[in-house]
This record gives C-alpha cells, structure tokens and sequence, in this order.
C-alpha cells in the first residue's frame, strides 16, 4: 500500500511540476485568466505531493517514550493540511482571480498557445490520473469508489486521486473558457472559467477535509476487521461474554485493539493468559494491520454496571 502510493504521489508530483511551468508560461504570454488560475492549481497540487511525502517519511518513525504508538498519525495531519491548502490557496486565487477579469476583462493573446498547453496538460495530468486510479482500483477490492473513499485508511492514495480528478475536470473548464471567449468575442468566460476551476477546488478540499477528519480524531478499524476480532475472541475456550471490541487507526497500517472480555470463572489465571496470547497470535495472523492488542478481564455484569447511566434522584 506504502509503496504503491508512493508511486502515484512521484508520478503527480512529476507531472504537475512539469505542468506549472508551461500553465505560466502561457498565462503570461497570452494573459488569459483561466490558464492562470491553472497554474496556481498545478503549483498548489505540486505542493500537497510534496507535503505528502514528507508526511508519510515522518509517519514511519518508530515509537518513542513519547509516542509509544508510533507517528503513523502523521499521515492524517499532513492530508488534513493538503486540503486546507487547496481551498485556501488554489481555490482562493482562482476565484479572486476570476472575478478580478470578470470586472476588468482583458482579451485573450494568441490562444493557439493555450490549446497546446492544455493539450499537453491533460496528456501529463492523464497519465498521472491513470496511475493513481489503477492504484486505487488494486486498493479498494470489491468496494465500490465512494465506499473506499469513506472506509479507505490510508488519506494519501485518495488525495492524490481527487486532486488528479479535479485537475482533470479543471482543465476542460478552462478549456471551455478560453474557446467560448474566442468564439463570442468576450473576454468575460475566460473569467468565469477561473471562478469555476475556484469553485471545483473549494469542494474538493471539503471533501477531503470531511474524509481526513474522522482519520485524524480517530477512527475505527473496518466492520469485518471488528467482526472478525470479536467472532475470535468468543470462540477460545472459556471465553463467558466478548463485552466489547473497541479499535483505533493510528496509521493507515496500524491498527490497536482493546478487548473487554468476561471469562468464565471456573478458570485459572494462568489459562486466561495462555487464551489471551493465543488470541493476540490469531488476531495478529489474519489481521497484520493490528499491531497491539490489549485484552482486559472483566466481568459482564461490572461492565454492565459501570456502562449504565446514572440517574440523579
């Protein structure tokens, strides 16, 4: 997973670099709004690639007597201030941008050169939307895209995704923008251009906000991991009652686990810790994302007691 998601993030980072510089470029020779507006796209997703990477290199460092559960956290930091940046700073710009030529528009120079930039554009961003969709189709399995999104654990495949798809669909709008505008005459699409790309942004970044904030509180395993975990747990011999299985990513790879188990009473404790590394063993076996497992003696009915809500009288 590690790997392959690395090798989308080089592949858009590549791409966008190499995409900035010809977006500029034709901004400044043409002075088209839109083509603007695209390049501070390209530079911002060169950016978020950039701050990926530096998120998933910290997330890999050991645990500490700080961080006794590892810096896998990281991850979801660093993705939760990507999507701050799309909307803050490309889809800031762009919208002001847009309106800035709406207000003042200025006829587009030579627009031959942004049809090639774009051409080109979208060849790069393609390819580079390509990758990260293959990857993520290999990722989610059977899981439709909107559900792997919602229950997907590791934030840097689908930011990449979403920013490729969202370079995708921005590019056709200012594409749009600029051949409406040497169609009719009017300069003013070129800027309307500019405030959708903006708008195109601004929901992109909420939705990963969104996805990237349950990650970053904390966020349980799967269904079928918990499921899985607590179906275990109650077939060991001499297990009473699973009170409840509770789970935390604390990385895209890191799973842990807390298991209130009622045993039953006719047991020694020396069997119960026999049972409890026998499960830990299991549980680790069929789900290696589970890293520490911590399973807890205790009685149903004082877990049920202390679970009741109290009443003032």
């Amino acid at each position: 997973m590690a790997s392959g998601s690395k090798k989308v993030i080089y592949a858009a980072l590549i791409g966008n670099a190499m995409v900035a510089l010809t977006k500029f470029a034709a901004a400044a020779f043409t002075g088209s709004s839109a083509m603007f507006s695209e390049g501070v796209h390209s530079v911002v997703d060169t950016g978020n690639q950039v701050l990926l990477l530096h998120g998933m290199k910290r997330s890999q460092r050991p645990a500490s007597e700080d961080f006794p559960f590892g810096h896998g956290k990281e991850i979801y930091f660093w993705s939760f201030i990507v999507a701050i940046l799309i909307f803050a700073l490309g889809a800031g710009i762009s919208i002001y941008e847009g309106i800035e030529h709406i207000l003042h528009p200025q006829v587009v120079e030579n627009p031959v050169v942004n049809y090639i930039v774009l051409s080109l554009a979208i060849l790069f961003e393609g390819f580079a939307f390509f990758m990260a969709i293959k990857e993520f189709r290999n990722a989610k399995g059977q899981m439709g895209y909107v559900e792997a999104v919602q229950r997907g654990k590791d934030p840097s495949m689908f930011v990449v995704l979403f920013e490729d798809a969202a370079a995708m669909l921005g590019l056709v709008v200012a594409l749009g923008g600029i051949v409406l505008g040497q169609v009719t005459g009017n300069p003013v699409y070129d800027g309307v251009a500019s405030v959708i790309i903006g708008c195109i942004l601004g929901l992109t970044a909420l939705w990963l906000a969104v996805e990237t904030k349950g990650l970053l509180i904390g966020e349980s395993a799967n269904k079928k991991v918990v499921k899985g975990i607590r179906e275990m747990t109650q077939a060991i011999p001499g297990v009473e009652h699973v009170n409840e299985v509770l789970t935390m990513h604390m990385g895209p790879d890191f799973v842990l686990v807390n298991i209130s188990v009622d045993f039953k009473d006719s047991i020694s404790a020396g069997e119960i810790e026999t049972r409890i590394a026998s499960l830990d063993e299991q549980i680790k076996s069929s789900f290696p994302e589970c890293k520490r497992i911590f399973v807890e003696a205790e009685s149903r009915r004082k877990k049920a007691a202390v679970a009741a809500p109290t009443v003032d009288v």
